[in-house]
């Protein structure tokens, strides 16, 4: 179902329901970061301007998601997925900086990109070893949205198990069941 304007719960619960394990859910918390940053990584050039201001095609894919976030009906959860989004294009901007720290010569000569399409590849194994635990395929399988859910769903995790977002917690608990 492509439905790109369900509101947060609907499509936190929906999402939930491929995500109880609390493996699962942990390897979560891990590959959807690397996954959102590799493709900062990836699509950090070419590096557009018009008149004094500087955009690329990451920067884009971040305000135009940071829109679609913050229009789900939870200002909490879309602001920090936001911002959490942000650290993770800003981290991706800083990879040349601290590739070159670490004195790693892999990347003198090479585009940060090929160490995106890694990171990317990581990301996405340590996801689907979570759907292994799981037993269940992941979300985005049945419905595509799944794959802009992921991020909210891993910053929403996180705020609920620090006590925020309780009423949302309820409803995926109570809709999709507890975690196990």
């Amino acid at each position: 179902m492509l439905n790109l304007f369900r509101p947060a719960t609907t499509l936190m619960v929906q999402y939930a329901h491929y995500h109880r394990d609390r493996r699962n859910i942990l390897t979560h918390v891990v590959g959807i970061p690397l996954i959102v940053m590799s493709l900062g990584m990836m699509l950090m050039h070419p590096v557009m301007t018009v008149g004094d201001v500087w955009f690329t095609p990451a920067g884009m894919i971040w305000f135009l998601s940071s829109l679609w976030y913050l229009t789900r009906g939870s200002l909490l959860l879309g602001l920090a997925t936001v911002l959490v989004n942000a650290a993770l294009m800003w981290a991706a901007y800083r990879t040349p900086v601290w590739v070159a720290w670490l004195g790693w010569p892999v990347l003198e000569n090479q585009p940060v990109w090929l160490l995106g399409v890694g990171v990317f590849f990581l990301g996405w194994l340590v996801q689907f070893i979570g759907h292994w635990f799981e037993g269940r395929k992941p979300a985005f399988v049945d419905d595509v949205v799944g794959l802009m859910v992921g991020p909210m769903f891993v910053v929403g995790e996180l705020l609920m198990a620090v006590g925020f977002l309780r009423r949302m917690h309820h409803d995926i608990n109570r809709l999709a069941g507890s975690t196990r």
